[in-house]
Formats: structure tokens, sequence, C-alpha cells
């Protein structure tokens, strides 16, 4: 898939933080970069304020003075649609109301060549239905560039339902030229990325809608246990909470208010209270000191407790089983015992401790559910859900064990499936509902993912190591104490799970 020729000019069309963005990534490969924007002056400003941006590359050693100077000369401030009629490709960055959109399109299909390619940057709006105002909505496709487009790597190439083939192969060829990492995706709400990140936001939101925990434990145990880049709380924060709301009401909308993407009520109250997040001083932690950084309370983490004297281990552990070797090299002895019936580990009193299942600790006698991590052995901190009815001393042990190991406790209320646990398998299912919906493969899915929201893995490659029907178990469970259809597993994963049991049957 080739790119542009660089003689070819490119026009990019608003000059906000994306379009200047994106123009900077077409001047530094190499291209004459049209701007324009539809107020008076902007163009220019944009102009201006892009130069200061190459400066700053010169002075940090990130580009040379000479090509600097290059890259301004191809940089061209436009009065007009019309002065744009030279260009092969025009990307689209303008305010995202899709009669502006449309609007700007049919002005554009009037000025440039047949052959020129339109690319919107759309990120909430359907490409299918910006296309459709045009005379040929074959030659417009999605160019989803993230913010801030100059270093982030993820380019979403999304054909909408009139793209042609060639137009997503000419798009896809351009990103890969830019130096970016293009996927391929079907025009769907969200796309890939907004699409199956929704569950990290909306399971820590519900965790502290239902008083388990809150923002700041939540945020530790997502680094620190799910090994996730940041927290929800903190990167909504940083994201602004109207524009994240903004971004999970429309995938709600577009799917006819599915209840797998019902919005959060914790989050329409702090937008409603103006507290945006960095941007406004204050979201789920307070900014107001004007350096950036939150004030916030520290995770919830317990007190110092005494390790059991031994603990005996039934059945497999499964995404856990590193435990065992973690639990001896503590010097804790280890018996394994066989068990048909599950998987747990025992404390000495007979408390018992479960991988987060879905299940809640309310419903078996004196039971402390731990959560999925990342990595036991690197993972710095451990969840620990036990109900009103758990033993003290049940707990107590489960928390000196964890703590023996060299890890962090915090104990949150009885949350069934956990922090990490049911967000990883709601991402999971979303994932492979997309594949089977022709959405994206699975390999575009899993660098969507860790590209575009710094996931430690991509769904995929979690439900690999976690097994074939580990995500499907944990969320049919789930199901059966909340039925409302928030966590019912889709067809796909149910497929999923089933064709693993189905192979193993047999084998």
């Amino acid at each position: 898939m080739t790119g542009l020729d660089l003689s070819s000019p490119v026009a990019v069309v608003g000059t906000g933080t994306m379009g200047q963005g994106i123009a900077q990534v077409a001047l530094v490969a190499g291209h004459v970069v049209r701007l324009y924007d539809a107020l008076p002056g902007r163009a220019e400003e944009a102009a201006a304020a892009l130069a200061a941006r190459l400066d700053r590359l010169v002075a940090k050693e990130r580009m040379s003075a000479a090509d600097r100077d290059a890259a301004v000369a191809r940089l061209r401030p436009a009065a007009g649609p019309a002065e744009l009629a030279d260009c092969s490709l025009v990307v689209e960055a303008v305010v995202e109301r899709l009669e502006a959109k449309q609007e700007l399109f049919r002005a554009l299909e009037d000025v440039v060549d047949d052959d020129c390619l339109l690319a919107t940057n759309t990120s909430s709006l359907s490409v299918t239905a910006v296309g459709g105002a045009l005379r040929h909505p074959g030659r417009l496709v999605g160019l989803h560039f993230f913010n801030p487009a100059p270093l982030l790597p993820l380019v979403e190439v999304v054909s909408g339902y009139a793209t042609d083939v060639t137009s997503a192969t000419r798009a896809y060829g351009i990103a890969r030229a830019w130096g970016k990492t293009p996927v391929a995706c079907a025009d769907t709400p969200g796309f890939i990325v907004n699409r199956i990140a929704r569950p990290f936001y909306a399971e820590a939101f519900a965790v502290l809608e239902s008083q388990a925990a809150d923002p700041a434990t939540i945020d530790a145990v997502l680094r620190e246990c799910g090994g996730f880049r940041m927290g929800a709380f903190e990167l909504t924060d940083l994201i602004g909470q109207d524009v994240n709301e903004s971004v999970t009401h429309s995938v709600w909308r577009s799917f006819f208010r599915d209840v797998r993407f019902t919005p959060s009520l914790a989050q329409r109250r702090l937008v409603e209270s103006g507290r945006l997040g960095r941007k406004s001083g204050h979201g789920w932690y307070d900014y107001s000191d004007g350096t950036g950084a939150a004030e916030r309370p520290e995770p919830h983490t317990a007190e110092k407790a005494e390790p059991p004297a031994y603990v005996v281990v039934e059945g497999d552990l499964g995404p856990a089983a590193e435990l065992l070797t973690l639990i001896r090299e503590a010097g804790i002895p280890v018996r394994e015992e066989d068990e048909d019936q599950g998987s747990r580990i025992v404390l000495p009193g007979g408390g018992q401790l479960a991988l987060a299942d879905g299940q809640t600790s309310v419903e078996f006698r004196d039971v402390v559910y731990f959560d999925l991590a990342l990595d036991y052995r690197k993972a710095g901190r451990i969840a620990l859900s036990a109900s009103q009815d758990t033993a003290r001393a049940t707990l107590a042990g489960a928390t000196g064990l964890f703590q023996a190991l060299g890890k962090d406790v915090s104990v949150i209320g009885d949350a069934p499936g956990m922090i990490v646990a049911r967000t990883v398998a709601r991402i999971v299912d979303l994932a492979h509902d997309a594949v089977a919906k022709g959405v994206a493969t699975e390999e575009d899915i899993d660098t969507a993912m860790r590209l575009g929201v710094n996931y430690p893995l991509g769904p995929f490659e979690w439900s690999r190591r976690l097994g074939r029907n580990w995500a499907y178990a944990l969320l049919d469970d789930l199901h059966l104490r909340d039925p409302s259809g928030r966590y019912a597993p889709s067809l796909a994963l149910y497929r999923h799970a089933y064709a693993s049991e189905k192979r193993e049957g047999t084998s």
C-alpha cells in the first residue's frame, strides 16, 4: 500500500489542536500543506503556531534547523476552499457536528479533482453519514488520528458503507508512509478504540457507585495490579470528563442505548458540577494548585498482618497459578490437592481465597476473593474483596499472605468480579463481538488497544493468556447476579468458549 507522492499537496481543514497536529505530521513527511479554516485569520495563526512547534523540536534536537526551515516553507495558509483545488488529499478536522462536516465536504467536492481523497478525522460520527452528502461517497474515508497526532502512532482507517476499497487502501498507505501504524476498521460506533475501551471507564465508575472502593484505590489497583498505564479516574481527568462522557453517550446512542454502553450517573454529576478534570482545576481529583499534579487521597492499603503458617491449594488456580511459586519462595509451605469442585487457596483456619469469578463473597461462607493481576510476580498491589460475614481471621490471613509476597493490599467491598477481572472480561467480550461483526481483525484490535490507549495487552492477548472460557464464565456469573444485560456474554464469546469445550471433549 503506497502513500501520496511528496509532490502532492495535502490540505487540512480545521486548525484546532487535531488539525495542527495532522498538518505537522504531513509537513514532517515532506508534503506541501495547505491550512484552511472558515474563521478569518485562524489559518495564519495556526501556521505561526505550527512554526513555533517546529522551533521547539529544533531546540530539543529532534529536528534540524534546515528541515525546520524547509517544512515552514511548505506550509501555506489558504484564504478559501478554492485554494485547495490542486490537493490530492484533504483531511477534515472541524467541529464534531454532522451537518458542518457534510456542508464542508459538499463544498470541497465542487473544488477538488475527482481523484482527490477526502478524509474525516471524526472520532464519534458515522463516516457513512458524513459521506452520505457527497455525489461520490466512495472517495471519503475516515482517518482517525489520536491526540497528540505527532506523537501517538495509531491511525484508525475507517471504511464507511460506501467507501471504495481503493480509497481505504490509499488512506492506509498514506498513514503508513507518514510513519504511523494504521489499522483497518469498518464504520461502527466508536470505531475500534472508543468502542472497546468503554468498560475500562464504566466498570471503575460502577465499582465507585456501588461504594465498594474510592477512586484513588480503584486507580491504584488498575495500575499496580492490572498493569494499565493510568487508572480510569486519573485518565478521564486528563481527557476531560465532558469529552469522555460525550464519547460514551455517542457510542451508547449509536448502539440504540445498548445497556452494555450505559453512561455513568456519577460521571454525569461530575460534569454537571463543572468538575471537568485538569483543565478546570478539579475532576475526580483536585488540581487547584495550578501545577497540573493532583491532590488525591492515598489508596486504601491494609495494615500489616501475619501470614498463614501454611496453605492448601485445591484444584488449578488457572490465571493465578504463579502464586504457588511465589508463596513457596516466601517460605510458606504449600500442600496441593486435586479438587474437582473448583480452585481455591485454603488457610489453616479453613477460610478460603479464590480468584475473582463474578460471584460475591456473601454467597459463600468465609471466602475472600482476590483480583486478577497482569503479572502476579511484578504486581505491586493486590485487591481483596470480602463481605460483612467474612471472618476477620480469614481476611487477616489473606492480607498477610499477599503482604508476605511483597504486595500492598487494598481491601474493597463485596464487588463481584472485583476491579481488574470484570474490566478485562468485558473488554475481551467486546473485542470478540467486534471481530464476529466484521469491525476489524484480532490483530488490528490488539494493535489499536495497545497503541491507542496504552493497554498492557491487547484483548486477544489477554484472552489467550487467561484461557478460552475464562471471560465467558466470569461474565456469565455476573449476568446471573445482574440480569440487566450489562454483563451478558456476547454470542461470539459464547461460541469461543463452547468451541474450546467441544475440542477438549473430543481430544
